[in-house]
C-alpha cells in the first residue's frame, strides 16, 4: 500500500491540469440592436412564445402536431440526439474506473511418461478474482477534455434537434399559407371568369344585333379562355401545395375536409417586439449549436496536447486461488497482483504535432461557422424587421390600387354601354383589376409569411414547457 499511496496523491495532484485553452465566448460579429422603425405594444419575445400561441388557427395547430408526431426528418434528428448522448456516456465512462469479476475452473492430466511417475498426474485448480481494468490515470486531462467535447457534441444534437422543429413547424406554416394564398388566388380567377363570360356574352348580342364588331368579340374570348388556363394552373399548384404539406405532416392529407380561410383571416400574431437586442438571438438554437461544436473543439485541442506527456495505465487484481474447491476461501488462499504501466512519446516524427495543429484548424473553422451562424440570423431578423415596417403601407396602396381599377372598370363599362368607348377599353380595365387584385393577394401572402418567418428567426416555435424538452438531457 505504501507503494501506491504516492501513484494516487500524484493522480489527484495532476487531475487539476488541463491543457485546453480556456474558453471565452467570441464578441458578436453584429451590431447590438436593430435599427427598424416598429409601431407594437407587444414586449414578448417571440422565441418564447408557444407555437400554439402564435398560430391561432385550430386547423394550422392540428397540422403542426401531426407534423412534430410523424415528420421523418424531425425523427433522424431525435434518433441522432440519442446516438451522440449514448456516444457521449461511452465517453464519460473512460473517466471512471472499470472492475470486472470473474470465476474459474480448470482441470489437467499429465501422462506418467511426461510427468516422470508411473501413473499420471492430475491437478484441479479453482480461483476467484475481482479486477480493475486497465485504467488511465488522467493525469493532463486528456480524458477530462474528451469528455468534455463527447458533452458539447451530445448538446450541439439537442439543440439541432430543436433547430429542426423551429423549421418543421415554420415549414408547415408556410405551406399553410401557399395553400391558403392558392385558394384564394383560384376563387378570385373563378370570379373573372365569370365577370368576363358575362362580358363575352354582352358582346356577342351586341355583335348579333350589329352594335359591335367580330373582333371585340375574339377579344372577349381570349380573355375567357386566358381565366381558364389561370384556373387550371391554380388547381395544378393547389395540388401541389397538398402533396408538400403530406410530406411534412408525414401522413395522408385530408384533402377534401380543409377549409378556406379568407387570406386576411386572424391566422398569426400581427405585433411584434417593439424593442430587440442582439443578445436576445444568441439563444437561437442553431446558434447554440454553433457554440457547442466551438466548445468541443476548444476541448479538442486540450486532448491532442496531452499527447505530448506520459500516458500512465494501472491494471490490478486480487481473490483468491486453491487446488481444491472447498479452500477456495481458506486462510492463505489469496492471491493479487498489480500493474502500473507508463508509456511515453519519445518519437513520433511530427504526428502529434500535427494532431495539435489540426485540432486547433478545427477550432478555427467552428469559430468561423458560429460567427456566419450569428450573421446570417442577424440578416434574417433585420429582412423580417424591414418588411413587417412597410409591407402595410404597401398593403394599403396596393388596397387603393385595387379601389381604382374597381372604378376604371364601371366607368368602362357605362362607356360601352352607351356607345361612346370600344369594348376594347372595357377588356383592359379587366385585365387591370384583376392584375391589381392579384397584386394584392401577393402582398398579403407575403405579410402572412413573413410573420412565419421572422417567428422562426427569432428561435420562435420550439416549446421549452414540453414533455420533449426533458429528452434533450445528457
Amino acid at each position: 500500500m505504501s507503494r501506491v499511496l504516492p501513484l494516487i496523491l500524484l493522480a489527484i495532484l495532476f487531475q487539476c491540469t488541463n491543457l485546453a485553452p480556456k474558453y471565452v465566448r467570441p464578441e458578436k460579429p453584429v451590431a447590438d440592436d436593430w435599427q427598424a422603425e416598429i409601431q407594437s405594444t407587444q414586449t414578448q419575445v417571440y422565441a418564447d412564445l408557444a407555437w400554439r400561441s402564435f398560430y391561432r388557427d385550430s386547423q394550422l395547430q392540428t397540422l403542426i402536431e401531426r407534423a412534430l408526431q410523424n415528420n421523418r426528418d424531425l425523427r433522424v434528428a431525435a434518433l441522432n440526439m440519442e446516438r451522440v448522448r449514448a456516444l457521449f456516456r461511452i465517453q464519460a465512462a473512460e473517466q471512471l474506473p472499470q472492475f470486472e469479476a470473474n470465476g474459474s475452473a480448470s482441470y489437467r492430466r499429465i501422462p506418467g511418461d511426461l510427468a516422470g511417475s508411473e501413473h499420471g498426474i492430475e491437478t484441479h485448480q479453482y480461483g476467484v478474482n475481482l479486477g480493475l481494468l486497465s485504467y488511465e490515470l488522467d493525469f493532463f486531462g486528456k480524458i477530462q477534455n474528451l469528455k468534455k467535447g463527447a458533452l458539447e457534441q451530445f448538446l450541439a444534437s439537442s439543440e439541432a434537434w430543436k433547430a429542426a422543429q423551429i423549421s418543421l413547424v415554420s415549414q408547415v406554416g408556410l405551406a399553410y399559407v401557399n395553400l391558403q394564398v392558392d385558394g384564394a388566388r383560384l376563387e378570385l380567377a373563378q370570379k373573372t371568369l365569370e365577370a368576363q363570360q358575362s362580358a363575352l356574352n354582352l358582346a356577342q348580342r351586341r355583335f348579333e344585333l350589329g352594335a359591335a364588331s367580330a373582333l371585340s368579340v375574339k377579344q372577349a374570348q381570349i380573355s375567357v379562355d386566358s381565366a381558364r388556363v389561370e384556373i387550371a394552373g391554380l388547381n395544378r399548384q393547389i395540388g401541389l401545395d397538398q402533396n408538400a404539406l403530406e410530406l411534412l405532416i408525414g401522413q395522408p392529407l385530408e384533402r377534401n375536409q380543409l377549409r378556406a380561410l379568407p387570406i386576411d383571416a386572424d391566422l398569426l400574431l400581427t405585433d411584434l417586439p417593439a424593442e430587440l437586442s442582439s443578445e436576445q438571438l444568441l439563444g437561437r438554437p442553431d446558434i447554440q449549436r454553433s457554440e457547442h461544436l466551438l466548445k468541443a473543439a476548444n476541448a479538442n485541442i486540450g486532448a491532442a496536447r496531452a499527447a505530448f506527456f506520459p500516458s500512465i495505465r494501472l491494471t490490478a487484481s486480487g481473490g483468491t486461488a486453491s487446488a481444491s474447491l472447498s479452500n477456495l476461501f481458506q486462510s492463505g488462499s489469496g492471491a493479487w497482483s498489480f500493474v502500473p504501466q507508463i508509456s511515453v512519446p519519445i518519437f513520433t516524427w511530427g504526428e502529434t504535432k500535427a494532431k495539435v495543429k489540426v485540432a486547433k484548424v478545427d477550432a478555427e473553422i467552428a469559430l468561423s461557422q458560429y460567427e456566419g451562424t450569428i450573421q446570417t440570423a442577424f440578416r434574417e431578423v433585420a429582412d423580417g424587421l424591414t418588411t413587417q415596417t412597410f409591407i402595410k403601407d404597401q398593403i394599403q396602396a396596393q388596397q387603393a390600387l385595387v379601389a381604382t381599377a374597381q372604378e376604371s372598370l364601371r366607368l368602362s363599362q357605362a362607356r360601352f354601354e352607351r356607345g361612346v368607348d370600344s369594348f376594347l377599353n372595357v377588356l383592359d380595365a379587366q385585365r387591370s383589376l384583376y392584375a391589381a387584385q392579384q397584386g394584392l393577394l401577393s402582398v398579403q401572402a407575403d405579410r402572412l409569411a413573413n410573420h412565419v418567418r421572422l417567428y422562426r428567426a427569432l428561435g420562435g416555435g420550439w416549446d421549452a414547457h414540453s414533455s420533449a424538452a426533458t429528452a434533450a438531457q445528457p
